[in-house]
């Protein structure tokens, strides 16, 4: 007879009951933690053995993989593996656990996919913020979609993304894993990427993460405490997340590492339980970030050891401690101790189980290692469209498109690197912390893509300069290695050679043009000079960049710089010298080739700033939607950005008019405003607009920003023709969380500013929100629509009139 919880005709909830009633207490606490292997077709697995593991002889990982597991951590994307191979050791201790344990309860297996999935063959996708920049929902879900897939193929049943940190300081090295610094584009953008990964069976999980807050740490240091209110937090940094659990149905989250107001997340019981599932209905898992259990006893201090860590991490609301089982393993004597009940892990063991059912784990425990199909030309096409669509111009004096003549000087040490070109969660550059390599082949650089579009007679290439003059791992000095770190002494691991510097001036002389590509190498852990743990101080170009900038401009060739960077940096001075400022980001596999096509004129423009570039670093923190008081008393000279959010230019015009309300009155119980205008492209070439609605609260309970993006679009039109744009806004969207902490809609007034970018308003219109003030319930209105017609051509214009 077949046990009740083996057979798919029974409920979840009876399955679970069944199998619940069943196990051990060693069998359950197996499902509360992962563990870090090195797998083998053969069965022959060893531990990961770092500071994230620890170690584990073969005996103790015998004895553990016996009493069953929660998760194994990255079986494919920990060191460099043949897919095929990768999953038939995947396999292979799946057929153990299944066939060869007691119970037989399958393992979940997850990986890192923030820009692609994170092991090697995969499709090398941009970075997040090249995503954000887009303005793109369809596109982003694409995105995730086309993730999910390669994650289906290799047996990965949870991908740990996306980021829904919303950036606040670029001094953050993880500015680059953001979708920028606007909450309700990080929402609505996560939203579409989660529902593209996990499908509509949610069967495989996307996770967001950190969180929340991280991006808002002291300094911008990792995992530095963070410091806010309760209604900043809510306003800002948790409401992408409330939009991706509600609207998205995400199956797990991921606690950030920091504290807030002297609590670490990973022991917040208000927001792993209040918040996230009392309150929005999460009905997911919950996992550690690496090491977050462990950091309660190591850094925070609120625990004595690892049991009591465990034990403050699962009653706050965690399921599963990552990447191992530091503290998961000693929940016996947190038992003992009383620190955590029985009831509490039977609460935890659960939600587990019930993921694994529901996701068909059971029945499907096995991948055909003969059916994967990375880097299709499917999942390269999407992530050049998202190359191409992100990449920004935040100036030209009329020298791009470039001229189909002109000789191309190529100068700059991102212009030929590949792995300047990728995120610190791409494969090859997370590779670079352990020491290891990947092949990098497919990724096309700036010069290579340059090279292919006008042909290598007109194209010139000299490098420059170095940004790092060797990658290599290990950061410096991690929190816990030394007593007091406040004094410790670190030299600069940035490149002080000039001497490649004559050879980039001589290119630039003898070439009618210079594009010189600037900016960062991202690296986890200060392998580079953005990233993970690698925050920086200055927003000047790292190393020598600026001199080999200086050089170049003094040759008085025209000079178009192209950063290609995870954070904005300023240049010295010389934005108003050169000839165009273009943000590439990190690009992809594809970068080079979008680049090329963008700057030739073969695809146009439309990627916008979802980052306002401090005018320096004095300015940091700064955001578009700041308090009006920011700014200080009087106006600091440092506040404020030249090339704000929303900022990003055409290879045409745009004229905005005739600005529309449906009423000048909305009802703030279930009312929606409503507004349109029209856009016409007054130039010669065809062009792609993305108008913003941004809305500021006049009069209001609490301090509200000067102004806050509530709508948007991307808008494609033809030279000379115009598009009738519509924005409806719910008015639940008009709502903060007020002097009691809830979130509140107030009637009174709202001017609406509808421009190109956050500082380029084009019309203003003015709102009377009516009504009693209301608390919105759970299920709030969390999203605005935008819809556009063509209503004509500047030709059908003149027939019409008869001119």
């Amino acid at each position: 007879m077949t046990d009740l919880y083996k057979d798919p005709a029974q409920s979840i909830e009876a399955r679970v009951d069944d199998l619940l009633a069943r196990m051990s207490l060693e069998e359950k606490i197996g499902q509360m933690h992962s563990v870090w292997l090195f797998l083998n077709e053969n069965g022959q697995h060893t531990t990961r053995s770092d500071q994230f593991t620890g170690s584990s002889d073969q005996d103790t990982l015998k004895d553990m993989l016996n009493t069953g597991l929660g998760q194994i951590t990255r079986p494919l994307g920990t060191r460099t593996v043949e897919p095929a191979a990768g999953v038939r050791a995947l396999n292979s201790l799946q057929k153990y656990l299944v066939e060869e344990t007691r119970l037989g309860i399958p393992v979940m297996s997850h990986e890192e996919c923030l820009s692609g999935l994170m092991i090697s063959g995969a499709t090398l996708f941009p970075s997040a913020l090249s995503f954000g920049a887009t303005w793109n929902p369809e596109l982003v879900e694409r995105v995730g979609d086309a993730i999910g897939a390669e994650l289906r193929m290799i047996g990965c049943h949870q991908g740990l993304a996306p980021v829904l940190d919303v950036a606040r300081d670029s001094r953050w090295g993880r500015t680059e894993e953001t979708f920028g610094e606007d909450p309700y584009l990080t929402g609505v953008l996560a939203t579409r990427y989660v529902r593209g990964l996990q499908g509509e069976k949610r069967d495989v999980l996307a996770t967001l993460k950190h969180y929340a807050g991280h991006s808002a740490s002291e300094g911008g240091r990792n995992h530095a405490p963070v410091h806010m209110g309760w209604r900043e937090l809510n306003d800002t940094f948790l409401l992408p997340f409330e939009m991706a659990v509600k609207l998205g149905n995400a199956g797990s989250v991921m606690p950030a590492y920091h504290d807030i107001d002297n609590e670490p997340v990973h022991a917040s019981k208000h927001l792993l339980t209040k918040v996230l599932r009392d309150d929005w209905g999460f009905d997911g898992i919950v996992v550690a970030d690496y090491v977050g259990v462990s950091l309660l006893y190591q850094h925070h201090g609120i625990a004595t050891d690892t049991a009591e860590a465990a034990a403050l991490s699962f009653n706050a609301g965690l399921d599963v401690e990552l990447p191992g089982n530091d503290c998961a393993k000693d929940l016996k004597l947190a038992i003992e101790r009383g620190q955590i009940s029985l009831d509490k892990v039977d609460e935890v063991v659960r939600r587990v189980l019930t993921e694994k059912f529901r996701i068909g784990l059971f029945e499907k425990p096995y991948t055909d290692d003969a059916a994967i199909e990375l880097r299709s030309d499917a999942a390269v096409q999407v992530a050049r469209e998202v190359a191409e669509q992100s990449v920004v111009i935040l100036d030209n004096n009329g020298v791009l498109p470039l001229d189909d003549r002109a000789k191309v000087a190529v100068i700059g040490p991102t212009a030929d690197d590949p792995l300047a070109l990728l995120g610190d969660y791409s494969f090859p550059v997370h590779l670079i912390h352990n020491e290891e390599t990947d092949d990098v082949a497919t990724v096309v650089t700036p010069r290579a893509g340059l090279e292919a579009a006008l042909g290598d007679g007109r194209v010139v290439y000299a490098r420059g300069c170095n940004i790092l003059d060797e990658r290599k791992a290990g950061a410096p000095v991690f929190p816990g290695d030394v007593d007091d770190s406040t004094s410790l002494q670190q030299a600069s691991p940035l490149s002080s050679r000039l001497d490649m510097i004559p050879e980039a001036v001589a290119a630039a002389e003898a070439a009618d043009v210079a594009i010189v590509c600037v900016g960062d190498l991202s690296g986890i852990f200060q392998t580079g000079t953005v990233g993970e743990g690698s925050d920086v101080d200055t927003l000047e170009l790292p190393g020598v960049q600026q001199q080999l900038l200086d050089a170049v401009v003094a040759t008085g060739k025209p000079v178009i710089v192209v950063v290609i960077s995870g954070r904005p940096y300023n240049l010295g001075g010389l934005e108003d010298k050169i000839a165009a400022q273009v943000w590439a980001f990190f690009a992809g596999q594809e970068g080079g080739t979008a680049l090329a096509s963008v700057l030739t004129g073969a695809i146009e423009p439309s990627g916008r700033l979802t980052l306002s570039v401090p005018r320096s670093v004095g300015a940091a923190p700064y955001f578009y939607n700041h308090a009006f008081k920011s700014s200080g008393t009087p106006i600091a000279r440092h506040f404020g950005s030249r090339y704000p959010f929303g900022h990003g230019l055409a290879y045409t015009d745009f004229e905005f008019a005739n600005l529309e309300l449906e009423a000048d009155t909305v009802d703030i119980e279930s009312g929606d405003v409503r507004l349109s205008f029209e856009i016409r492209n007054t130039g010669k070439r065809d062009g792609v607009a993305v108008p913003q609605l941004y809305v500021r609260d006049e009069l209001a309970s609490v301090v509200r920003p000067v102004k806050e993006l509530k709508a948007f679009g991307r808008v494609s039109l033809k030279a000379g023709e115009t598009a009738r744009v519509t924005f409806s806004v719910p008015s639940d969207m008009l709502s903060f969380t007020g002097p009691e902490g809830t979130r509140i809609v107030e009637p009174g007034f709202f001017t609406l500013m509808v421009g190109a970018s956050s500082g380029d308003i084009r019309l203003t219109g003015r709102v009377e929100g009516t009504g009693a003030r209301r608390t919105l319930p759970k299920d709030w209105r969390m999203e605005s629509t935008c819809e556009f017609e063509t209503i004509a051509t500047s030709a059908q214009a003149v027939a019409a009139t008869g001119v």
